[in-house]
């Protein structure tokens, strides 16, 4: 199945670059492409794209913002931020509005298409630098979901355990776990557990 691609960035060159590179993916095509943040409602209800790559700084409506419009306007279309600007308050803002993902620029194109891959398959994706910025910043970045799952998961108990104690499916479980460790940036679910509980998360 080939996932459609929408990419806002108001620099001509880094889109047509990011483009480019997206497009060598077997499974990968971009559908459109714009150059502001008003124009990515517009764009994504036209050419129905599965995940909106959108870059953060961009004149009149920056991409946290246009996040947010089309969130609201398409909630299906999953929002994966690429930007230059690596700032763990963005980040924060970029979930709120309802991002999937956050990754800088300088991301291997590999990394890019598989980060591509994993918000198109409901997943949260975080650049682990960035994620433990965010951390040493202050304030959990986890939802209050994400929380309540780590705490089940504080014992150790299997996806299924914790998807019978909370009344959620497996799926939801993995997902909600997948998010919190990219957001704590750990390396598994132990790992996220310990992080969060050593910040007074849980």
């Amino acid at each position: 199945m080939t996932i459609k691609l929408l990419l806002a960035d108001d620099q001509a060159l880094v889109r047509g670059a990011l483009s480019a590179l997206l497009n060598l993916e077997s499974d990968l095509e971009v559908v459109a492409e714009v150059g502001s943040g008003a124009d990515v409602v517009a764009a994504a209800l036209a050419h129905q794209p599965d995940v909106a790559l959108l870059d953060v700084e961009m004149p009149g409506l920056d991409g946290i913002s246009a996040t947010a419009d089309l969130k609201a306007a398409a909630p299906g279309i999953k929002v994966l931020i690429v930007t230059t600007f690596g700032r763990p308050g963005y980040l924060r803002r970029a979930l709120q509005a309802g991002a999937s993902g956050f990754v800088v620029k300088d991301t291997p194109a590999a990394q890019l298409a598989d980060a591509v891959r994993r918000v198109h398959a409901g997943l949260r994706v975080v650049d682990p630098a960035l994620a433990m910025d965010s951390l040493v910043a202050g304030e959990s970045p986890l939802t209050a979901r994400e929380t309540e799952v780590l705490l089940a998961a504080r014992d150790g108990s299997s996806v299924a355990a914790i998807a019978a104690k909370l009344f959620l499916s497996e799926g939801t479980v993995r997902n909600h776990l997948s998010a919190a460790i990219g957001k704590t940036g750990a390396a598994n679910r132990t790992e996220a557990v310990l992080t969060a509980d050593g910040n007074g998360w849980l």
